[in-house]
């Protein structure tokens, strides 16, 4: 049977999240002797929520990440030496750079929090679903009244 706008009546409409539904978890993924981008697409994925059977695009439905031990994260190649982070102070000549070797060394929570939220939307929506992103050096977290779970990383 077809109704007058050409769908057939007897077919459900795609779901819907609504904010109130929304069921968050959290995981713990250690990034030791993990490969950076393999880490950050997969700790993107599980922001943004397309990891859930309910996702939806203009929601953000995703969980709670916690990254430990983002000073023994891996880059491949000859990334160390050549590549480069730009920071940009505003000012005439106030462009730095840097290379991962030195951003391994001084600020490897940076050098990961920079590579997951380049994964996320731009935006407001992208902004809300990088706060529920947490990145420690070390192997401590103070997360562990949430009960995090464990997420291994093929």
């Amino acid at each position: 049977m077809v109704d007058n706008i050409g769908r057939n009546s007897y077919m459900k409409d795609t779901y819907m999240q609504k904010k109130e539904d929304i069921i968050r978890n959290w995981y713990v993924i250690d990034a030791e002797g993990e490969t950076l981008g393999r880490l950050a697409t997969k700790a993107a994925h599980i922001l943004r929520g397309k990891n859930k059977a309910t996702f939806t695009p203009h929601i953000d439905c995703g969980d709670f990440i916690i990254v430990i031990n983002a000073s023994k994260i891996n880059l491949t190649g000859n990334k160390l030496d050549q590549k480069m982070y730009y920071n940009h102070s505003g000012h005439p000549g106030g462009l730095r750079e840097r290379t991962a070797r030195v951003m391994k060394d001084k600020y490897p929570v940076e050098m990961v929090e920079r590579a997951i939220k380049g994964m996320l939307p731009k935006g407001r929506l992208g902004r809300q679903m990088y706060r529920k992103l947490f990145v420690y050096a070390g192997e401590q977290h103070p997360h562990t009244a949430q009960q995090p779970v464990e997420l291994k990383i093929n």
